[in-house]
């Protein structure tokens, strides 16, 4: 399993951007934090991080990057 130091993704469920970005992760081995922008205060801590509610989103050292594409990116140059 690789994982990636000080990032999280924040996904909703019901997302199809962010299963693109979990199936990514999946068939690479990749494990990070996982949180569900539906449960508890999940969404306000996103909003408080960015600005704005929109997932997928992968938090790197605190700071957002959005797009799944731009995240698979990221993950791919970063642990693949």
């Amino acid at each position: 399993m690789k994982t990636i130091e000080n990032a999280e993704l924040f996904y909703k469920p019901t997302c199809p951007f962010c299963h693109k970005v979990l199936n990514f992760m999946q068939q690479n081995d990749i494990s990070l934090p996982l949180i569900n922008t539906l449960e508890g205060d999940n969404r306000e801590k996103l909003i408080a991080l960015g600005g704005k509610a929109q997932v997928p989103c992968l938090t790197i050292d605190g700071k957002p990057l959005y797009e799944s594409d731009d995240i698979i990116a990221y993950l791919k140059q970063a642990c693949c």
